[in-house]
Formats: structure tokens, sequence, C-alpha cells
């Protein structure tokens, strides 16, 4: 027996003929995924209150400037002029109009309230002292008394109380019968 050296013709492909694998287009750019839209929500957030905290403190350095300016020409017309009654008057309706813009109460207060208000800021006695005396030497006849001392403990005060987080919170105290 002899067997044929003949092999049998390959048989056909009993399925579809297959093609290289392929890979999906890439995604489109546009638009972004969600994530990406949330980011730039919290960018564009931060940037507007950024925004808004360097206006908001632009607005209170220029009011710092503007008082201390003030001042500046308060000390500026008493050496021109040599009136120490306006000087007097000048400082304290000065500490009055800063002193208002924390407490409302501070236009009327006399005495120890007002010694009160003005020891809310982290000032010593002797400055405390020297402030206390403008609200005397307005009514007093002219008489003598250390404009610098008064200008400095002005100034010394003014830069505490210019600066809003500086401020003491008051105790309401109620008494309830």
């Amino acid at each position: 027996m002899m067997q044929s050296a003949v092999q049998p013709a390959a048989a056909p492909p009993s399925g579809p003929s297959l093609r290289d694998i392929h890979l999906p287009p890439d995604p489109a750019w546009w638009p972004p995924a969600p994530g990406w839209w949330m980011l730039a929500a919290l960018m564009l957030l931060a940037l507007l209150v950024g925004a808004w905290q360097w206006r908001r403190y632009r607005r209170a350095q220029h009011q710092r400037q503007q008082v201390l300016l003030e001042l500046d020409q308060l000390e500026l017309r008493r050496r021109r002029d040599g009136d120490s009654v306006a000087l007097a008057s000048g400082l304290h309706q000065l500490l009055r109009r800063v002193a208002r813009r924390h407490d409302a109460l501070a236009t009327k207060q006399r005495g120890d309230a007002w010694r009160q208000t003005l020891a809310r800021m982290p000032v010593d006695a002797a400055t405390l002292d020297i402030l206390l005396a403008l609200d005397q030497q307005i009514y007093r006849p002219p008489v003598s008394f250390d404009h610098a001392a008064a200008v400095a403990a002005v100034r010394q005060w003014l830069r505490w109380a210019l600066k809003p987080a500086t401020w003491k919170r008051t105790t309401v105290v109620r008494t309830d019968a």
C-alpha cells in the first residue's frame, strides 16, 4: 500500500476574513469633560473672590492713608497758625470719627464710656491719658499742652484703630430684673 504523496488542498476559510486591529478615534477636545468644567468654575470663583478681597484691601488702605493724611494736615495747620485749641479739636474729632466706625455710640460717649472705647485699642495708660486730655483741651482757655505728644498718641491709636481686626469686642451686660 502505498500512500499517495498528494496532500489534500487547503480547505477554504469558514468565516469572515479578519482585518488588522485598529484603535478608536481620539476623543474630541470640545466639549470638555464635566471635571474640567468644575475646575474652570472653581478657578473663576477663586479669581472673583481674590479680586473682591484685593479691592476691599485697597479701599481700607486708602481710608487709612486719608485719615493719617488728615492727621498730618492738622499738625501742619497748628505749626502754621499756632492754634492749639483747633489742633485739640481736630484731633478729638478725628478720634471720634474713627471710633464711630466700630462703635456707633462713640460720638455720644463721655467720661468713663469714652475711656473704655479708647481702651479697646492696645495702647498704654500714658497714651490713653493723653487722648482723654484732648477732650478737656477743647473747652479750656488756651493753655499749653504737649502738641507733639498728643499727635504721637493719636497717631499710635489710629494705627491700631484703622485695623478692624485689632478692635476688642465689647461685652453687653444686661441686668434683667
